[in-house]
């Protein structure tokens, strides 16, 4: 008598159908699940994952296509050639990379008074020069060598209320070229600075000399060859990051 009046009482709070109320669901006390609620929640738990694993099926086709490039460009780049670890030492400089930006900076110290920084772009620039041979011809590009470009500006001050000497530089994969020097005047900013006169038309020994004085500090043809090898591998970190960028953007 106890035992029916506690299987009703399980009955009328479950308050299932009739077939699903017999003793042979309980066991113990507790209601197994029925085949039916078993076959249910297997179904809800196959779709689901199936939907993790192939969302773009709810994208357009557009969108499935960019998605596929992105994730293969992304493979190979990663795979292929993966960039390294950029180095935060060069010589007497330390690097300071700036990720997502176009550029990085370069900071060092000259005996006791000088502080050096050097803002380096990205690649901004390419020019190409005749190879070695006879059968050269200058419409034909693939006989010409490229000589990618970096742009250099060089800050020399002696103390912070000072003025700085500037040099526009160009970097070149196997050498430095100085552009420009002048003054650049604390405290006084003018509209239009003249900022002197083109490097090669300086008197020859004034230009060796002041090459002379950035070699002394660093900036030499050695710093030239690791800034186009430290750009190629920033130029590959930064492309990957925008190539996922772009993709999480479609994801969404």
């Amino acid at each position: 008598m106890i035992m029916a009046r506690f299987i009703r009482a399980v009955q009328r709070t479950l308050r299932l159908p009739p077939l699903q109320r017999s003793s042979k669901t309980l066991i113990h006390g507790l209601q197994l699940p029925s085949l039916q609620s078993h076959n249910a929640t297997s179904k809800f738990i196959f779709q689901t994952r199936s939907y993790q694993n192939s969302f773009e099926i709810l994208k357009s086709p557009f969108e499935s296509n960019v998605l596929r490039i992105l994730r293969n460009e992304i493979e190979y780049l990663t795979e292929d050639g993966p960039p390294n670890q950029p180095p935060r030492i060069f010589n007497s400089f330390t690097v300071e990379d700036h990720p997502g930006q176009q550029w990085v900076t370069l900071r060092s110290k000259f005996r006791e008074k000088e502080d050096i920084k050097i803002d380096v772009t990205m690649f901004d620039g390419c020019i190409f020069i005749p190879k070695l041979d006879d059968d050269f011809n200058e419409n034909d590009i693939t006989g010409q060598e490229l000589r990618p470009h970096i742009s250099l500006l060089v800050d020399i001050s002696k103390g912070e209320d000072c003025d700085m000497l500037e040099f526009v530089c160009s970097a070149w994969p196997d050498s430095l070229e100085i552009q420009k020097v002048f003054i650049y005047r604390h405290g006084r900013l003018l509209p239009r600075p003249w900022l002197g006169p083109g490097f090669k038309s300086l008197d020859y020994k004034l230009q060796n000399a002041l090459c002379e004085f950035l070699e002394e500090r660093g900036v030499n043809d050695e710093l030239s060859v690791f800034l186009h090898e430290y750009m190629m591998n920033k130029d590959r970190t930064e492309l990957i990051q925008w190539l996922r960028n772009v993709k999480s953007f479609v994801e969404k």
